[in-house]
């Protein structure tokens, strides 16, 4: 009798030991699983860096350009004392125009060099103190009677949004997006096929259709975060 008393006793202590040691070992997974959730969380978020030098102005442009032809474009713009200078040098096809820091938002564009004569005068009627609509029937005329000209096909690529806060990493600017332009001048709705209002944000359209600036436009999809 006496050995099945401390049979129980001693089966019992083992029942309350292991009872114990799973409940040890769910508190530490628990507290395992939470830190490497917290790790993970914290890995995440990437702190944003302000648009503060020269560098970071250009780093920043390059993101208007394909991927494949950021390390030869050309950047001009507003260095961060104010004043238009070209930030790098450039040998292919491109030149990206940088986001000016002394103006609200991010905004920076990258054109092929063929536009550059249309770009440079729309610059210089800017300087002399024209206004936007100044400047389009300005370059309107010239357009006509062949001073200035577009090469129609020529494309402009527009990396914009409403923050200026980057990714030091990656250099993408907090919420920007691209927006695609194909410069086709004097077209117009009937000779493209192309409606003059977008049937969905990520469709193309005609804007400024008859006119010297008539161009296709396509607004991409945001990417999802």
């Amino acid at each position: 009798m006496k050995h099945i008393i401390i049979a129980f006793i001693f089966t019992g202590i083992l029942m309350s030991c292991n009872s114990s040691d799973k409940k040890n070992t769910t508190t530490e997974n628990s507290s395992e699983m939470e830190t490497t959730e917290k790790r993970t969380s914290n890995d995440s978020i990437r702190e944003l860096k302000s648009i503060v030098t020269d560098a970071d102005l250009i780093a920043t442009a390059l993101l208007s350009a394909p991927e494949e032809s950021r390390s030869e474009s050309k950047v001009i713009g507003y260095n961060m004392k104010g004043e238009f200078v070209t930030l790098k040098e450039g040998n292919n096809e491109f030149i990206i125009l940088a986001d000016d820091p002394n103006k609200s938002g991010f905004s920076a564009a990258c054109y092929h060099k063929d536009l550059e004569p249309f770009m440079a005068r729309g610059r210089a009627l800017k300087a002399e103190g024209k206004t936007p609509q100044d400047i389009f029937e300005i370059r309107e005329e010239e357009m006509k009677s062949g001073a200035l000209k577009i090469t129609t096909g020529a494309t402009l690529h527009i990396y914009y949004g409403s923050k200026t806060a980057f990714d030091p990493e990656t250099f993408k600017v907090d919420g920007a997006k691209l927006r695609y332009v194909v410069y086709m001048p004097f077209a117009t709705s009937e000779s493209t096929g192309l409606p003059e209002a977008p049937a969905a944000s990520n469709h193309p359209w005609i804007m400024n259709p008859g006119t010297h600036r008539a161009h296709i436009m396509i607004s991409p999809l945001p990417e999802e975060k």
